[in-house]
């Protein structure tokens, strides 16, 4: 790769990381699931009206909507509302790897190798640390619904595999479109109109902001950007650099929002990390008779384009 290459490919991992921290703020100023709701209607308006029509069937994009919009998004940012911090979280959500291998597996076809079981095992290790240190520190329910949004995001990535959308930007332009209104009503629902009301009508400028950088920095310019280099460079070239989004996340999050680092947290990024890219090296094996499956899997964290990974 290129200097200016590299230089971006770093920038998208440092924005994604970053994103956590801005998270935590937004979560000061909404309610979890309204501020969910605000930041896809953020990134689907007026980006929609850009992007073209959908390149693939709509029951993809509704089941993509529903299980990483809804699902995924709604877990992780109620699970940091419930106290899971930022920079944990940015760590935590990496095990979606193992999830989306074990999907794969059942639904797909695709047999882990030897090397990816590895990888497998070491990140859950990883988890395993990271939720001792958690316990000592935090509420572990918060942690559990992050290990959640991990499960759903591993299942959105499947079925993203078996849309199998062209074009990676203009198919999470319009997933975005899908979980606007259950989130908006499950809000209603759970947090109240009181609560929401009073969240919209104390809208600051930071409040704003936070919504702007999760729509339109993490997901219009971050995917944007991510695509644009695995256009011109192989998937096993730039998935390295996603290995980098905890460790802005982790970095951010002490930087910003005064996050202590233990010694187990850093031996749980050690392990989660190295088990992550274990498991990111090179497809999985398909049973005969299985069918091949698209190129891109898509989530804030991880991309995987022709069966190698690269973290979104």
């Amino acid at each position: 790769m290129r200097p200016p290459h590299v230089l971006l490919a770093v920038l998208v991992t440092a924005v994604w990381g970053v994103n956590f921290t801005v998270i935590e703020v937004g979560l000061g100023h909404f309610p979890p699931l309204l501020f969910s709701a605000l930041r896809f209607l953020a990134a689907a308006l007026p980006a929609v009206l850009f992007v073209g029509r959908p390149k693939v069937a709509w029951k993809w994009i509704v089941a993509v909507g529903l299980v990483l919009g809804v699902a995924k998004f709604g877990l992780l940012f109620v699970g940091m509302d419930a106290g899971m911090p930022a920079g944990l979280s940015s760590l935590v959500l990496q095990i979606q790897a193992v999830f989306t291998a074990l999907f794969a597996f059942a639904a797909l076809g695709e047999r882990p190798t030897r090397l990816r079981l590895v990888g497998m095992g070491v990140a859950l290790a990883g988890i395993a640390v990271a939720a001792v240190d958690e316990g000592t520190s935090g509420p572990l329910g918060a942690f559990a619904l992050v290990i959640a949004a991990a499960a759903c995001w591993g299942a959105s990535n499947v079925l993203t595999r078996k849309a199998a959308p062209p074009d990676a930007l203009n198919f999470m332009v319009w997933v975005s479109t899908v979980p606007v209104l259950p989130l908006l009503g499950l809000s209603l629902l759970t947090e109240g109109p009181a609560r929401d009301l009073a969240a919209l009508r104390a809208l600051d400028w930071q409040g704003a902001a936070t919504v702007l950088y999760v729509a339109w920095v993490t997901t219009v310019f971050g995917f944007g950007a991510w695509g644009w280099l695995l256009r011109r460079h192989p998937a096993s070239t730039v998935a390295p650099f996603s290995l980098l989004v905890p460790v802005f996340g982790m970095s951010s999050a002490g930087l910003f929002l005064g996050e202590p680092v233990t010694g187990l947290r850093w031996c749980a990024a050690a392990l989660l990390v190295g088990g992550v890219a274990l498991t990111s090296l090179g497809p999985g094996r398909r049973r005969p008779g299985a069918a091949a499956t698209a190129p891109a899997v898509i989530g804030e964290g991880k991309v995987t384009v022709g069966g190698e990974a690269s973290r979104l």
